[in-house]
């Protein structure tokens, strides 16, 4: 039998775990060279600790200190090579555990998308974790057509930075009638479902809607209750006789 169900409107974005707040660290001065690196990559680092030793240009050195608390995601410091003041980062220091899952959609979907839906957020080596859309880009790569979306991830795991994940957006929510996915036939007169009443085959023309575990949301074309054939309806034709078994007793 059609009966009522809900179902959830989604969209799904694919992208990499990129650390929502990092402190860039570099020297106040340019023309420095690195004498001596006091840290590594993936060692937590305090307010002010001394990260690496610099050698001026006319004589002495002076030490790089880390300006926050946190753990130190990368360096591109190396031993007699000149720390850039303005290019690239001598250390990024990463604070706290608050992550962004960055991915593209296509402009179709980036349209339902919209700042606190609630995601599930699912990231390789660490499981399944809520999340919510947190900042959608106001523009979209004009070649691919695909636009830019920012999930925050729950911080309560440890995440490694540029880890792969998925996220399944909840858009929104449509409650109608429902119906097997089998039921649902598409031909050339278009999308029809075969109905029984008084013991005989009934074609209906119907409108489909989201899908969700197997059940298709029917929005026009059905009513609750209605017995559709859930399977085998393409050997069915309009007035055929049939002997229906529902699906109830044929579990049984």
């Amino acid at each position: 039998k059609a009966t009522r169900s809900c179902f959830s409107a989604i969209v799904e974005v694919t992208g990499t775990l990129i650390p929502k707040d990092e402190t860039a660290v570099r020297p106040e001065r340019p023309g420095l060279k690195v004498a001596e690196i006091l840290v590594d990559p993936g060692q937590s680092v305090t307010a002010g600790q001394a990260l690496a030793r610099l050698n001026r240009s006319e004589g002495g050195s002076i030490q790089v200190h880390a300006p926050v608390a946190g753990l130190v995601s990368s360096s591109s410091a190396e031993i007699g090579a000149v720390a850039s003041g303005k290019g690239e980062a001598l250390f990024n220091i990463i604070t706290g555990n608050a992550f962004d899952l960055v991915g593209q959609v296509p402009t179709t979907d980036l349209a339902k998308l919209a700042v606190d839906q609630p995601a599930k957020v699912m990231v390789v080596g660490a499981g399944d974790m809520d999340g919510k859309v947190r900042l959608i880009a106001p523009t979209i790569e004009p070649n691919s057509q695909l636009g830019q979306v920012f999930i925050s991830v729950d911080p309560s795991k440890h995440l490694l930075v540029n880890a792969s994940g998925r996220a399944i957006v909840t858009t929104g929510e449509s409650c109608g009638i429902a119906v097997p996915l089998t039921a649902i036939l598409y031909g050339s007169a278009g999308t029809v479902v075969q109905v029984v009443r008084r013991q005989r085959v009934e074609t209906r023309h119907v409108e489909v809607g989201l899908l969700s575990g197997g059940q298709v949301e029917v929005r026009k074309g059905l009513s609750e209750g209605d017995v559709v054939v859930a399977r085998a309806g393409a050997l069915l034709r309009d007035g055929d006789p049939v002997r229906p078994i529902t699906a109830a007793a044929q579990a049984k």
